[in-house]
C-alpha cells in the first residue's frame, strides 16, 4: 500500500498481564495467545494498521514479551519493513526503581514520549493488541480531522448488562463527548469505549507532561479532557471483542465456526506471520485417515484426524487418534488426543498429550455449575483448561471447570478422577 502523506504514528499497547486467561498467559503475553488456528490475537491489530495504510508502529510490551517479540519479528508479515516503514518494540523504561513498569495506558505512552518526538506526525493512534476486530483506522483518522478534535474515542453500542466492563460515553448531537463514566455500576448509556484513540500529537504531548505515574486514558485523561477540550466519539458498527476472559476467548473462537460467522479473518485481510514457529505454512496438508470425521470445525495444516472432531478449532499439528472424539474445544499446536479419548468443552495449550481412553471435560449441566475453586472468576461455564505441555494419563477422567497446570506429568496425577472445579 502506498504510504500516505501526514499519516499518524501508531502505538500498539501489548503489555497487559491478561491474568483472567489463567495459564494461557503463564508463558506468553495476552496478545501472543493463539487464535482461530493459525493466528495470534495481535495479528488483528497489526493487520488493521497495515490495511489502513499506516507504516510506523511502536509496540509497547511488558509482561512475558519474548514469544510476542519472536512473532512480530521485523514486521515483514504486515509490510512494516523498509526505508520508510517499521515496527519498533518498546519495553518499559527502568528508572530509579527496578519496578518502574508501565502503570496504566497513558503512563505507557508517557514513558515513550521520546519515541513520539523522534517520529513527528500530526496524530498518534493508540490501539490495544488484544482485541479481535476489523476496522478502517484511516476512516477514524479522517473523522478526527474533520471535527478538528483533540482526541477521538472509538465507541460501539454494547448490551446494557455488559456495559459495566467498559468506559462509557454520553455524547451530544454532534458526537462530542460531554460526559464520561468508567465502568459504571448503574450505566446511563450503552455507548462503550473500545480503547482505541486518535489524539493530536501536540495535544497528547502537552497533556502527558502534566501527569506522572498511575495514569490511564479512561480513568484519568478522558474525564478531564471532556471538560475543556474537544473529545469526540467515533461510532464503530462491526464485530469487536475483547477476549480477555476464558469465556470470551472460547466464544470468539466458536464465532469463527458459525455458518453466518461475524469473524472472517481472510476476508478481513488478517495476516499471520508465516515465519512464526509452529504455523501451518511449513506443514503438510491436514489428513483424514480411516474413519476420521470432521464436522463444522477449523482444522489447520499438519493435523491428522483418525477419530471425530465436532465444532472445534485445531491449530497446526494436532493428532486425533482412532476412536477419539474432540467436541466444542480449542486445541493449540501439536496436541495429541490418544485412541478412544474424549475432549469436550476444553481448551488445550500447545503440546498437550491426552492419554488413551482419558476424558477431559465430563459432566452434565449440573457439573458445569461447579465453578473452579481456585479461580472461580476464570472458569464457571463448564470449560476445562489444560496448560502447555501437560500429560494426561491414560484412563483419567477430568470434570468441568478444571485447571491442569502447564507441564504437569502423568505421574503427578494422584487419582484417576479430577472432580469438576478442581485443579491439578
Amino acid at each position: 500500500m502506498i504510504r500516505q502523506k501526514n499519516e499518524p504514528l501508531v502505538l500498539l499497547l501489548a503489555g497487559g498481564v491478561g491474568s483472567r486467561l489463567n495459564n494461557l498467559v503463564q508463558s506468553r503475553a495476552k496478545p501472543a495467545v493463539p487464535f482461530a488456528g493459525i493466528y495470534r490475537i495481535i495479528d488483528f491489530s497489526l493487520s488493521n494498521v497495515m490495511n489502513s495504510g499506516f507504516s510506523q508502529v511502536g509496540v509497547l510490551t511488558q509482561y512475558k514479551p519474548l514469544s510476542l517479540m519472536r512473532h512480530i519479528g521485523d514486521g515483514a508479515a504486515w509490510d512494516l519493513t523498509g526505508r520508510t516503514r517499521g515496527v519498533k518494540i518498546l519495553p518499559p523504561r527502568t528508572g530509579s526503581r527496578d519496578s518502574d513498569w508501565y502503570k496504566g495506558t497513558a503512563d505507557a505512552v508517557r514513558q515513550n514520549i521520546d519515541f513520539i518526538r523522534a517520529h513527528p506526525t500530526p496524530e498518534v493512534i493508540i490501539l490495544s493488541g488484544d482485541h479481535i476486530y476489523s476496522m478502517d483506522l484511516d476512516d477514524m483518522l479522517q473523522a478526527h480531522r474533520r471535527k478538528g478534535a483533540d482526541m477521538t474515542v472509538a465507541t460501539m453500542v454494547v448490551p446494557k448488562e455488559q456495559i459495566h466492563q467498559f468506559g462509557t460515553a454520553i455524547t451530544d448531537a454532534d458526537g462530542r463527548v460531554v460526559e464520561w463514566e468508567e465502568k459504571p455500576v448503574h450505566p446511563r448509556t450503552d455507548l462503550a469505549s473500545m480503547g482505541i484513540y486518535v489524539v493530536s500529537t501536540a495535544y497528547l504531548l502537552k497533556t502527558l507532561e502534566t501527569y506522572r505515574e498511575d495514569t490511564d486514558f479512561g480513568m484519568d485523561i478522558i474525564p478531564r479532557a471532556i471538560t475543556a477540550d474537544w473529545v469526540y466519539a467515533y461510532p464503530f458498527r462491526g464485530y469487536w471483542r475483547d477476549v480477555g476472559t476464558i469465556q470470551a476467548y472460547w466464544e470468539a473462537n466458536m464465532d469463527v465456526l458459525r455458518s453466518d460467522s461475524p469473524i472472517t479473518p481472510q476476508a478481513w485481510g488478517i495476516r499471520a506471520n508465516p515465519e512464526a514457529e509452529g504455523l501451518s505454512f511449513d506443514r503438510c496438508p491436514a489428513r483424514l485417515v480411516g474413519a476420521g470425521r470432521v464436522h463444522n470445525s477449523l482444522v489447520a495444516a499438519g493435523c491428522v484426524i483418525e477419530g471425530t472432531v465436532i465444532n472445534s478449532v485445531l491449530s497446526p499439528g494436532v493428532r486425533v487418534e482412532a476412536g477419539a472424539v474432540v467436541r466444542d474445544s480449542i486445541l493449540f499446536h501439536d496436541c495429541l488426543v490418544g485412541s478412544g479419548a474424549e475432549v469436550d468443552l476444553a481448551i488445550l495449550d500447545k503440546r498437550v498429550a491426552v492419554g488413551p481412553a482419558a476424558v477431559v471435560g465430563v459432566g452434565d449441566a449440573q457439573e458445569k455449575k461447579r465453578i473452579n475453586r481456585a479461580h472461580p472468576e476464570h472458569l464457571y461455564s463448564g470449560i476445562t483448561l489444560v496448560g502447555k505441555g501437560a500429560q494426561i494419563p491414560a484412563g483419567v477422567t477430568i470434570g468441568r471447570n478444571c485447571i491442569i497446570s502447564p507441564w504437569r506429568q502423568a505421574e503427578e496425577f494422584g487419582s484417576v478422577t479430577v472432580a469438576s472445579g478442581e485443579s491439578v
